[in-house]
Parts: structure tokens; sequence; C-alpha cells
């Protein structure tokens, strides 16, 4: 069944159509929340409380993007932990095991086709791109999310975060400029092509 099919019989009550559309996009969600959170038990709160949120929402669903309206119930899921915590994420990425040791390297980043050092030098650059993202305000941090991370255009991003087309595009490149900023000082784990040798950041 397509999905639009999924969304009119999950309107009409049907429990099996919507936990299909939850399995299409719940990874999407959570890594969208894990991103925006920097916790991974935060970020599956907030997920859990999204898919919740567009269970009993869903009869308002009235066309346009469904990815986007998901993304708009996680992200305001978001805000609202954010809230709740009354804290920015500060949290390493990398979370704890059941007995409270950190994991070197999170299952989410995992590749069995890595060697160690290829698998810590990843690990590496995932926590230092989580620790800029961190250092992004709120607002600049959802929008790289939606856009750099989760592949969303930006009607689709402006949608999602209920501002206009022009915010969006202010939003991403003042953040893309920080982002920069802040990886410079993880340079030895950049890729060649995201390195500024000699190049000054503001020109």
């Amino acid at each position: 069944m397509y999905e639009p099919a999924l969304i009119n019989e999950a309107q009409r009550g049907d429990l099996d159509s919507f936990n299909t559309l939850v399995l299409t996009y719940q990874d999407i969600l959570f890594n969208t929340a894990l991103r925006i959170m920097g916790d991974e038990d935060s970020a599956a709160d907030a997920t859990q409380e999204a898919f919740l949120s567009a269970f009993r929402a869903i009869k308002s669903y009235r066309g346009g993007s469904f990815k986007a309206w998901l993304m708009r119930t996680v992200t305001n899921a978001c805000y609202d932990e954010l809230r709740r915590l009354k804290r920015r994420p500060t949290t390493p990425l990398e979370p704890e095991t059941d007995d409270g040791e950190e994991m070197e390297t999170p299952r989410w980043l995992a590749d069995p086709s890595m060697s160690p050092e290829e698998e810590t030098e990843a690990d590496d650059l995932e926590h230092a791109i989580q620790h800029c993202l961190d250092e992004l305000p709120l607002e600049f941090r959802t929008v790289v999310v939606l856009t750099d991370i989760q592949g969303m255009d930006y009607k689709e991003a402006a949608s999602a975060v209920r501002v206009p087309l022009g915010t969006i595009k202010s939003r991403l490149t003042r953040a893309r400029l920080r982002l920069r900023e802040c990886l410079q000082g993880f340079w030895e784990l950049l890729p060649a092509a995201f390195r500024l040798e000699g190049e000054s950041l503001r020109t």
C-alpha cells in the first residue's frame, strides 16, 4: 500500500496503517532528534512523543509533504524536551552502555568494513561534528539537521519549522559559517577538502 493510502487509513483510525508509517519514518525522526538533542535517551523520548503527537493529530493532516509534517512534530518534541530540561544539550554523542560505561563507537556508526583505525577516526570526527552542532543556537542547529543531514529541501524545512523560506536560507548560511569556524578547531580530523589552509574563515 502506498503512502497516501496508509495516511488515509490511519486518519480513519487504522492502527496497523499508522504503525507502517512509523516503521517507515522512525529512523529519520530518531536521527533528527539525536542531532538536535545530542543525547540518545532524550532523542528516543522526543521521537516517541513525536509519534504519539502525530497519531493524535493525523486527522488534521491536509496534504503536502508528510515527511515535513512529521519533522515538525519531532522538532516540536525536541524543543519541548529541551525546555523541560532547561539546558542546552551538552551530553557527548557517545551513549552509555547498560552498565554506565561510555561506548567507544556508537552502534549507529558501526561499519564492519572499517578497520579499527578508521572506526576511531570516524568516531572522533562524528564527536567533533556533534560538538559543533551543540554549540549552535537551537534554531540554527535545527535547520542544519533538517537540510544538510536529513536532506530536506528549503521548502520542506520551512514547513517543518514554520518559518518563511528566506529565514531558512539566512539561518542556514549563518549556521554553516559557524560550523565551518568551529570545525577548524578539529583540523586534523577533517577530510582535506574541508581544511582551510591559510584561508581566512570570514572571506
